[in-house]
């Protein structure tokens, strides 16, 4: 069974396939504590582990040292202020003024499901919760700590919910979304930073006394940090050692934190960033905090890698196309930037079309008067003196070419220059008396007032429906500022920030409720908004807007570490690159973005001849290999932004059969014979054949030993190699 409970020592086992996650209720108080999380163990009384028996003793024992237990006793769920000096999991306001929270188990549930999070993105699927009903007696506040147990993928998630049983308002100002206390034992610690452009950078640093964390108060989860971390010991490799995650369904402000105590435990907590977060409760209102997903690995990182693929390809990406082929498209974005119209539009589609390119894609420029970034956003009407003949015409025009139609939005913000911003500038954010903050030449719509989302909505599906518009790219090209609402009062203003997350969630899910058959791909200035909250929403996000190939390796490489493949937007661009400036081969642009949705940024009919006589074999190649791609086990085998040379990952079938290597020689190397590269992930008792060849090797002399790669000459030389077992 995936969950179990003890009654006469009060323990509660969580179990996957390969890993046990432990809580206990101890002392007459009913204290909620960890006791354990790792590696797969029987059930039986650790309780011991919580070290309840030493000095400072539980308070029925030893109430003289309350303040001692609290501040050591490793919790599930961290109170604030009544002892425990490490990071709090929740605080309030209180009517009389108080900020002090402290829970207590009064009972349990064991669920056949999962509880659906209101108005938030979740996971799904078969999977069975505990949920652990606690108390603050004092405040008659209700704590709700939810843990979804998802036996194959060997993730547990938790989410809480917090309701107000008093007859007065109480003010939260933080409600994280999980918390782990566990001894320390020399790890180190692995974020995900970045900037736009070079998004997902992994970074291992060693962790040390105190509190080190990542975070975002940009209203997104943002370019900066992501809403990520792990810990590890320094030996942890791909393949080898423990491992531990906490990843953030949520696409707003977020803090994931490590902290090291002075006695060398840890505590690691995640949820939304208290920073200007205050959320008034009245009486039997409930609040509900965004997921959290926990996985533990002890055997390297690749295993955490492929669990979490597993988990999000099957338990958070709802859209149809979640297992299905994507078309391989074109956006005239870096081909025409805002200079286009109907005419230039169609030449680019015919020539893609004869390339055997599936779908082209509309980007910034076709509405209100905008030939550039300072007007006309909220005003979603067609501009007809580039989009001659209207909107339907082209898509029709486009349509008979063979080509699937697509279109970009940015629904969530708003020109100064625009009819929309004339008639409601109320309906910006803005700070009364203060310079408004612009970005990008645009203000942020409110999102939390229903009358901008219904309005957004109405014309968003208005263009949707008056055409065959098959593919939406949705994009956010600016953080937060200026947070005030119009609309909410002085005492609401503190949940500005989530009210505005929840109210793009709601967007998005009636768009895809109206339109199921809908290819939705959320972008945020490239991979500012690249979470698992918009994986909910959208099968695949915009990876980064830098496209060149051999950047691309390290974003790619981070983003695939912890997402599928198959969510990860790549694209094929022009050189020199319109980002850094850098020549790469088109053969080297297009296996990159093979690792990907795969699509083309470039004006096609501009491009040398050479490279257009490749697109047909690239597109060939896609469709050859997606399918491995997008359902298979991801292997990292070589870092370039570790070795400084070369990058090399591989994808295996899930029957072992078939796997596609892809290597990327980015240094050439003088007077240098082949490399050999040890795969990984085969079958080894099964023979394997390289595509082209005859050459045939079995599983475990490719893993042990390795395939010998050729020395490439020039920079950025690539190649791909496929293998299948033989008798496939």
């Amino acid at each position: 069974m995936a969950i179990t409970f003890d009654e006469s020592n009060k323990i509660f086992k969580l179990d996957t396939a390969h890993t046990s996650y432990m809580i206990a209720v101890v002392d007459e108080e009913q204290f909620v504590g960890h006791v354990y999380y790792g590696a797969k163990i029987r059930m039986q009384d650790a309780s011991c582990l919580m070290r309840t028996f030493e000095n400072p003793l539980v308070p029925s024992v030893n109430n003289r040292e309350r303040c001692s237990f609290m501040d050591t006793f490793p919790t599930e769920y961290a109170g604030h202020g009544i002892g425990d000096y490490r990071e709090s999991c929740i605080s309030v306001r209180s009517k009389a003024g108080h900020s002090a929270v402290g829970i207590t188990y009064r009972s349990h549930r064991i669920l056949e499901q999962k509880p659906v999070l209101e108005g938030l993105p979740s996971s799904f699927g078969e999977c069975r919760t505990l949920v652990l009903d606690c108390m603050d007696a004092a405040l008659g506040l209700e704590v709700e700590l939810l843990y979804s147990v998802f036996e194959e993928e060997d993730i547990i998630t938790r989410s809480v919910r917090v309701k107000n049983k008093s007859a007065d308002d109480i003010y939260l100002t933080k409600v994280y979304s999980a918390c782990i206390d566990m001894d320390s034992e020399d790890y180190e610690w692995l974020t995900l930073h970045g900037s736009w452009a070079r998004e997902r950078q992994i970074e291992r640093r060693p962790l040390s006394h105190g509190k080190q964390s990542v975070g975002s108060i940009r209203g997104e989860s943002s370019h900066q940090e992501h809403p990520f971390i792990a810990w590890l010991h320094p030996y942890t490799t791909q393949t080898q050692g423990d491992v531990y995650a906490m990843h953030f369904v949520y696409s707003g402000n977020f803090t994931a934190q490590i902290e090291k105590s002075q006695f060398d435990s840890i505590r690691v907590t995640m949820g939304i960033n208290a920073e200007d977060f205050c959320w008034k409760l009245e009486p039997e209102e409930v609040f509900t905090a965004p997921e959290v997903v926990l996985s533990y690995a002890a055997d390297g990182l690749g295993t955490m890698t492929r669990n979490l693929h597993d988990f999000y390809r099957k338990h958070m990406i709802r859209s149809k196309y979640a297992h299905t082929k994507r078309p391989v498209l074109i956006n005239n974005w870096e081909a025409t930037y805002f200079d286009f119209n109907t005419e230039k539009l169609l030449s680019i589609a015919k020539r893609a079309s004869e390339l055997g390119i599936e779908m082209l894609v509309m980007d910034d420029g076709w509405f209100g008067h905008r030939n550039d970034d300072s007007t006309s956003l909220g005003d979603w009407v067609v501009n007809e003196e580039k989009i001659t003949g209207g909107l339907k015409h082209l898509v029709d025009e486009v349509n008979k070419l063979g080509l699937k139609f697509g279109i970009w939005v940015e629904p969530e913000m708003i020109s100064p220059d625009s009819r929309l911003y004339e008639e409601h500038p109320d309906w910006a954010f803005a700070i009364p008396g203060r310079i408004p903050t612009l970005s990008r030449n645009q203000y942020v719509l409110d999102l939390s007032r229903k009358e901008v989302r219904d309005y957004v909505y109405d014309m968003i599906s208005g263009i949707l429906r008056s055409a065959n518009i098959e593919y939406v790219k949705w994009d956010m090209n600016r953080q937060l500022t200026d947070m005030g609402s119009a609309a909410l009062p002085a005492d609401r203003q503190g949940e500005l920030y989530h009210r505005y997350v929840l109210g793009v969630y709601e967007l998005q899910e009636r768009l895809i409720s109206e339109f199921p058959d809908l290819l939705l791909e959320n972008c945020s200035g490239g991979g500012a908004r690249f979470d698992p909250g918009m994986l909910y929403y959208s099968p695949q996000i915009w990876c980064s807007d830098d496209t060149d190939a051999v950047e691309r390796l390290g974003i790619q490489e981070g983003t695939a570490l912890i997402y599928p493949l198959s969510a990860i937007g790549a694209h094929v661009s022009v050189c020199p690159n319109h980002t850094v400036g850098r020549n790469t081969p088109f053969e080297t642009r297009g296996n990159v973005a093979l690792a990907g949705t795969f699509g083309y940024e470039l004006d096609v009919t501009k491009i040398p001849e050479e490279d257009q006589k490749m697109i047909p074999e690239q597109v060939k190649t896609y469709h050859k290999y997606n399918d491995l791609v997008r359902e298979g086990d991801y292997y990292r085998i070589a870092s370039y932004r570790e070795n400084h040379e070369y990058d090399c990952y591989m994808v295996v079938s899930k029957d072992k059969k078939e796997a596609l290597v892809t290597y990327v020689q980015v240094k050439g190397r003088a007077n240098y014979k082949s490399r050999c590269i040890r795969l990984q992930g085969l079958d080894k008792e099964l023979d394997y054949r390289l595509e082209g060849t005859e050459q045939v090797c079995g599983g475990d002399l490719l893993m042990n030993a390795g395939l010998m790669v050729e020395n490439l000459w020039g920079d950025a030389g690539s190649r791909l190699f496929h293998l299948t077992a033989e008798g496939k």
